[in-house]
């Protein structure tokens, strides 16, 4: 086998047919400027081809499921593995998936609770057991000689009926007595049963006297019973019943479970799915609160917070009037002071009564008797009705979870949450962080047949839980929804799940597994990727993280810079080699040459805090927590500490209310203060800028609207009439009807993955040929999209408005993506960073907050000196800025920190350490602050 992976000619994307040697079975870390070509190397060309030799070995029917994969733009690349890539995309968006049943953990949980799993009486609370039809028999004839036994099958329990044939039935069958209510009576005979009583019947099968041979007449009673009654029967013996039971069944009341299997505990099998919310233990209701925008206004004011339901709205209108009417209420009474019933009437509809509705028809003013639907009603059925995605969203926007009232969010069945492993239901388990969860099952204590039966189920169930905690993750609960997780941690879940297979000879390709990271958990994360190089496999990770850097085994350098001012192999080998590499921007850094200097001032906090007090969302635990204005802010902690909860869930929704009159949930808290002294709060988180290819950062930061406009005003565009609407992609007139301006059309295969091909009308152009005709300093409006933003800046330098948003794009390091790059091919980070751009090319009014979730997430330490620059010409306008981040060159920078913990889920939530970062790092306490202190000396 050879002993080096070997590419020859590599020019995907910006990569400039690069030849490169690559060492098997080492930690290999591709660094470089963010843009320089890292990823399409690692993913776009060394995974690409590994994965498409593998689909290609397989036959052709399993490559006709499968597809063609893509072939990379490489000569040559020998001494390839198979491939697995281990990206930043969310694991699932379906809220059907949780941490457990992606990492397989609930799996075998399931089948703990089927085997060693005690049923609970719901109504007694007592254990339950079943028993075998000889246990049985083994204890009636433990009587006393010569005691009398009735021995009765409970048909029916607790239903109200006649049950006259059912009864006809059992005498057909040669049954003659029963025991009806407690009452004997004769099958034969009529028996009149009132219909609206709940009654209890039990068949007598047999009266018995206990003598020593009575075994297998005994038996025979006993199996007819158990047959007529699914596993249940009681016996009668000196006034008193014992029920017995082969089902798990209640001694006491008789509850029963028919079967506990490993199914049972699955919410997404009917078998096991709570039947109230089908196992995904929440229901979807329109929102009043979201509804009634302000109850101090009254309906004729604008109060109810919904398109097609305002006052002047010809529906709304005339069953308000018709609802105030009945009550004889003043429309424009504030929604808080209307009778109750009133609101309810509008709310929720007349439940089938017609009232009387007055309205105009062809002129004339009529009144007729209506039903009113109401404005909850009319909403619901609007949103399961429509086939529209836009009227989906907005109606969404009214939506809130609430948990399931059948099982209050457990998702199971109540037969299922009645087995129980000491005290603990499965879903109380997985609501457990990992580590708690490792702790139970290590303080398990089992006979030893539960030993012989768990130990399989036991062993699994630990190691993927060290792989867990080994990769950072402890603070997880398996029951998280898969979908709340960040690229880092989806990213991690599936890196711990690959040790787990313990597959040797494979070739690992990570993208920044450190986001998200404390530095702490950092250092877990680096032994997990060294335990898996030393399972003999290679190891390629595209990281900027510094630590990882100095750990690896064998470093590529792409660059020197971004986009196409990349795309070279600027130096390879060890950190001293890209030390000594003097175009290699990543070794000036490492050597000190290139460093982010710690400001010798920290700014002063004069214009007061924002007081957030009683926090008590998710894992914290009734905070106080005082956050400066007029200065940069960073919120630390380890990973799992309560950092979002606090800022994304409580500060943003609760600011944006106040601020930017929206309508978002907020996280629970007591109050806060001091916001009237800003006037606005932007999140520039990592959502994408756009969710299809027709969205790009031209589109987003409104420079697009300049640059058309200014075509438009050519020469040529004049001549021909052409308006600023003739250079949009989207609408008829300009663009290729025959792609509608995609530069792509789908060709639908059948049986087959859709074939997406180049539009051979525009060729990909998106426009029409009399468009592409019309140009600006002999440039068309394909060639400016297809221009990096770079490249842009200088073509538009004379023309200030275009030129002054293209340049924040390319402060914030984004010079070398193009203007018209669809959003869709965008990262989080470089999503993250538009929406700063765009942020910066506004009018500052120098009042606003700006809140950033890890704005490093993807940029070298190159880039991050640039964020930095960003981020002081923002606060030095006066405004305000909190980040959640754990790259220490950005925390040294901070005015104030606000460090939670001290652990992750529920042993963090707590403030650890607050003050300036040298503040912070002197205290003892502070994870953070261990970690910061090398980093405050320049």
């Amino acid at each position: 086998m050879l002993r080096d992976i070997v590419i020859k000619g590599a020019r995907e994307n910006n990569l400039k047919n690069i030849n490169l040697t690559i060492p098997r079975g080492k930690l290999v870390v591709f660094t470089g400027v963010s843009g320089s070509g890292k990823s399409t190397l690692a993913f776009d060309t060394i995974f690409a081809e590994g994965q498409r030799r593998y689909i290609e070995s397989l036959s052709s029917y399993a490559r006709m499921f499968l597809g063609q994969m893509h072939k990379p733009d490489v000569d040559m690349i020998d001494g390839l593995s198979p491939s697995i890539s281990i990206d930043q995309k969310t694991t699932s968006h379906n809220p059907r998936s949780t941490v457990g049943t992606v990492t397989e953990i609930y799996d075998y949980l399931r089948l703990l609770y089927a085997h060693i799993g005690t049923p609970y009486c719901p109504n007694c609370n007592k254990p339950i057991s079943t028993q075998t039809l000889d246990n049985i028999i083994e204890q009636i004839m433990q009587l006393e000689e010569g005691t009398k036994i009735v021995i009765t099958a409970p048909v029916v329990r607790g239903k109200k009926g006649t049950f006259a044939k059912e009864l006809a039935e059992y005498l057909k069958e040669g049954y003659l007595r029963a025991k009806i209510d407690g009452e004997n009576y004769m099958l034969d005979e009529p028996i009149s049963l009132d219909k609206n009583i709940k009654h209890n019947i039990y068949l007598v099968i047999d009266r018995l006297v206990i003598k020593p041979d009575l075994n297998t007449r005994l038996s025979e009673s006993l199996e007819s019973a158990l047959k007529l009654t699914n596993g249940v029967v009681i016996v009668e013996a000196n006034g008193t019943e014992t029920l017995y039971s082969t089902n798990h069944s209640c001694p006491v009341c008789g509850y029963s479970i028919e079967e506990i299997a490993p199914r049972l505990f699955s919410f997404n099998t009917p078998f096991g799915a709570c039947p109230g919310c089908s196992g995904l233990g929440f229901k979807q209701i329109m929102d009043v609160n979201k509804i009634i925008k302000n109850k101090n206004l009254s309906i004729l004011d604008g109060a109810l917070n919904v398109s097609g339901w305002a006052y002047d709205a010809a529906m709304g209108g005339m069953f308000f009037r018709a609802v105030a009417s009945k009550f004889g209420v003043d429309l424009n009474t504030p929604i808080k002071d209307l009778p109750k019933e009133m609101l309810n009437m509008i709310l929720y509809g007349t439940h089938g009564e017609k009232i009387d509705v007055t309205y105009k028809f062809k002129g004339k003013t009529t009144t007729s008797k209506m039903k009113f639907e109401g404005v909850i009603p009319n909403l619901e059925r609007r949103y399961r009705e429509t086939n529209s995605e836009y009227a989906k969203n907005e109606l969404g926007k009214y939506l809130s979870e609430i948990d399931c009232d059948v099982c209050h969010g457990q998702r199971l069945k109540a037969d299922a949450l009645n087995v129980k492993i000491k005290k603990l239901n499965i879903i109380e388990l997985t609501n457990l962080s990992v580590v708690k969860i490792k702790e139970f099952i290590e303080s398990l204590k089992l006979t030893k047949t539960q030993q012989q039966i768990a130990e399989p189920i036991l062993k699994e169930i630990n190691a993927r839980l060290n792989f867990l905690i080994n990769v950072g993750l402890n603070y997880l609960t398996l029951s998280r929804s898969a979908s709340t997780l960040s690229g880092g941690e989806a990213q991690r879940i599936r890196l711990a799940t690959q040790i787990g297979s313990g597959l040797t000879g494979v070739l690992y390709i990570l993208d920044e597994p450190s986001i998200g990271l404390h530095q702490r958990d950092n250092d877990r994360l680096l032994t997990t990727l060294k335990n898996l190089r030393d399972l003999d496999n290679t190891v390629i990770v595209v990281e900027h993280d510094e630590d990882t850097i100095r750990n690896a085994d064998y470093l590529v350098d792409i660059g020197p810079y971004a986009g196409v001012h990349g795309g070279e192999v600027v130096a390879t080998g060890s950190v001293e080699d890209l030390i000594k590499e003097p175009r290699s921007v990543t070794g000036k850094y490492l050597s000190g040459e290139l460093k982010i200097e710690t400001p010798k001032n920290r700014r002063k906090i004069e214009k007061g805090f924002i007081e957030i007090k009683g926090a008590k969302q998710n894992n914290l635990k009734n905070i106080n927590v005082n956050i400066p204005i007029g200065v940069i802010t960073a919120i630390t902690g380890v990973s799992g500490s309560g950092k979002s909860s606090l800022i994304n869930e409580i500060l943003f929704p609760t600011a944006s209310n106040v601020l930017n009159k929206s309508n978002l949930t907020e996280g629970k808290f007591k109050q806060i203060n001091n916001l009237d002294k800003l006037d606005k709060v932007i999140n520039i988180d990592q959502s994408p800028i756009g969710r299809t290819p027709r969205s790009n950062p031209a589109t987003y930061t409104n420079v697009f609207n300049d640059i058309r406009e200014l075509f438009s005003k050519t020469v040529d565009a004049k001549e021909r009439g052409y308006t600023p609407g003739r250079f949009s992609f989207n609408i008829s007139g300009g663009r290729c009807e025959n792609c509608s301006g995609a530069g792509i059309n789908k060709i639908e295969m059948f049986f087959l993955p859709d074939v997406y091909v180049t539009c051979d009308v525009c060729g990909g152009k998106r426009y029409n040929k009399e468009t592409l005709e019309v140009k600006y300093k002999g440039k068309s409006i394909y060639d400016v999209l297809n221009m990096t933003i770079s490249d842009a800046c200088e073509f538009f330098e004379n023309v200030p408005k275009i030129k002054n948003k293209l340049q924040t794009l390319n402060d914030v390091g984004l010079g070398y993506i193009k203007l018209g790059q669809p959003a869709t091919e965008l990262s989080g980070g470089e999503a993250q960073r538009v929406k700063l751009a765009t942020e910066l090319s506004k009018r500052s009014t120098g009042k606003s907050l700006y809140i950033l979730d890890e704005p490093t997430t993807g940029l070298s330490m190159y880039d991050v000196d640039k964020l930095i620059k960003i981020l002081n010409k923002l606060v030095a306008n006066g405004n305000t800025i909190v980040i959640i981040e754990h790259n220490l060159d950005v925390i040294k920078i901070a005015d104030y920190i606000i460090d939670l913990g001290p652990e992750g889920g529920d042993q963090g939530g707590e403030v650890v350490a607050y003050g300036t970062p040298e503040e912070v790092a002197k205290n003892s306490k502070s994870i953070t602050g261990k970690y910061l202190k090398p980093y405050l000396k320049n």
